[in-house]
């Protein structure tokens, strides 16, 4: 999911991406698991990191069903279910920002009235 993001707003330094605190970290909208899949994200990681221990020569292609697990677990967090595309992750992550931030925003001014002539 953070991935995802970070395709998005993050600039770029020739191929590299630029990862910004207040571009991209402060406003990426993290998931608000219950405590059933804050425990999933954490089984999850342990298992990724459980098996970079076992195979520590090992590239990030090589550990990918460790690596995939964590990340249907994260997306758990966000939904019951799961993202087809990263452009349906991407569409969701930002209706989520949108929706974190409206109230942030000033209310919109009302039109004046006119009194009587």
């Amino acid at each position: 999911m953070h991935m995802a993001w970070i395709r998005q707003v993050a600039g770029r330094l020739e191929s590299r991406y630029q990862y910004s605190g207040t571009v991209v970290y402060n406003t990426f909208p993290w998931p608000q698991p219950d405590a059933a899949g804050r425990a999933a994200i954490e089984r999850a990681a342990e298992g990724v990191l459980a098996a970079r221990a076992r195979y520590v020569d090992c590239t990030l292609a090589d550990l990918l069903a460790a690596h995939r697990a964590l990340d249907r677990a994260v997306d758990a967090a966000y939904r019951k279910a799961p993202f087809d595309t990263e452009r349906s992750r991407v569409e969701y992550l930002f209706a989520l920002y949108q929706q974190l931030t409206a109230p942030l925003l000033p209310a919109p001014a009302g039109k004046a009235r006119r009194g009587r002539a």
